[in-house]
């Protein structure tokens, strides 16, 4: 019997995060791995009224273009992307592995020009994100290779996965709506604000976000969801930033990683292991050294790292930060093929300052600063 959660899931997105209307065109997509999925999200944007366009893809045959295209091949492109997405109204996508290290053995090299060759799609989705034309959610597919990368049982990856989302409550719609109101009192506090300095263990680093729009991600783009982000400015942050966790790309893990920035480009990098993928990832093209992406994690009913920066970048407590492509709906400019978030601790002694006012510390809000606003 399928997991009803998996229908409110489907039914969450396709009504609350990308509110299909009819004659919508809806374009779903995931691993086949993902088919549940796919099927439950296609009936309920169909009975929306929308025309729905699906694909499944497959790691395996990604495996292969991967090992054996040559540079031309890799850099082609995606025609299937870079055709729907300029049409689509809505892209549904889930993520969902049968091995999550599937690439792990793939050249370094061949990842990045396969990057760079995504640079045509990622400036369709990123154009029309950013100018409200397309409506996008991605969400997570429970498998049993994501579940061993986490170390849990499938069950309780299933439980951890829905709960996250808060799809064992009665009213799911309800609950994201209240997370919404109040990580929106956050986005007005910012949204006035001109640097942000991030001090913990290994950080310190100032970054410039005036004149840029805060976001309040509130399971619209992103399921499940619980974060505040914005593009930072991007010649304008300095300093050095240790990020707690291990970075993940293509299922190799980048532990270690430290950057120093000077005027908004990294100029140094270094990491404990991976540190080979990691500069080459920084060489991806002109836009991916430099910052997408400064953000706060507030979902704390997720706590620990599991390997999937879907989840690890909501975790309540942390920030994250992403080289490459930026938000223009948060008034990014930086343009890359890439974006590629690391997370960094701040449970343990962390402090963040708005132009010099302490309103966050020890992975935690200061109430008191909204109320000494009058927030509300």
């Amino acid at each position: 019997m399928a997991d009803q959660r998996l229908n409110k899931l489907a039914k969450l997105l396709v009504e609350y995060s990308v509110e299909v209307k009819e004659g919508d065109i809806v374009y779903v997509c995931a691993d086949e791995v993902a088919t549940p999925w796919v099927i439950e999200v296609v009936k309920e944007a169909t009975k929306k009224g929308a025309h729905v366009e699906y694909t499944l893809e497959s790691d395996e045959i990604k495996e292969i273009q991967l090992k054996y295209g040559s540079e031309k091949q890799l850099k082609s492109g995606n025609m299937i992307y870079e055709s729907i997405l300029s049409k689509a109204d809505v892209w549904l996508t889930a993520w969902g592995n049968r091995n999550t290290r599937m690439l792990s053995r793939i050249d370094s090299n061949k990842l990045k020009i396969h990057q760079q060759g995504a640079s045509v799609w990622r400036k369709i989705y990123s154009d029309r994100t950013g100018d409200g034309s397309l409506r996008w959610c991605g969400t997570q597919y429970p498998t049993y290779a994501d579940a061993q990368e986490a170390s849990m049982s499938m069950s309780e990856y299933e439980d951890f996965v829905y709960g996250a989302g808060l799809l064992d409550s009665e009213d799911p719609v309800s609950e994201w709506k209240k997370i919404s109101k109040e990580q929106d009192r956050w986005v007005k506090y910012l949204d006035s604000k001109s640097s942000l300095h991030i001090v913990s263990e290994g950080t310190d680093i100032m970054i410039g976000i005036n004149g840029r729009k805060w976001i309040n991600c509130d399971g619209k783009q992103n399921f499940p969801d619980g974060e505040i982000f914005t593009s930072p400015l991007e010649n304008n942050i300095n300093g050095y930033i240790t990020f707690s966790f291990p970075g993940i790309f293509a299922g190799r893990q980048i532990e270690g990683i430290k950057l120093e920035v000077k005027d908004g480009k990294v100029i140094n990098a270094w990491a404990n292991k991976g540190e080979e993928l990691l500069k080459s990832l920084l060489e991806t093209d002109e836009g991916s050294s430099f910052f997408g992406e400064v953000a706060i994690g507030t979902n704390y009913g997720i706590k620990d790292f599991t390997s999937n920066m879907l989840f690890d970048e909501k975790i309540g407590g942390t920030v994250h930060m992403a080289i490459g492509d930026s938000m223009p709906e948060a008034g990014g400019k930086n343009k890359s093929s890439l974006h590629w978030d690391m997370l960094c601790d701040m449970r343990n002694g962390g402090k963040i300052y708005a132009d010099g006012e302490l309103f966050y510390e020890n992975g935690k809000f200061i109430d008191s600063i909204l109320e000494k606003y009058n927030i509300k």
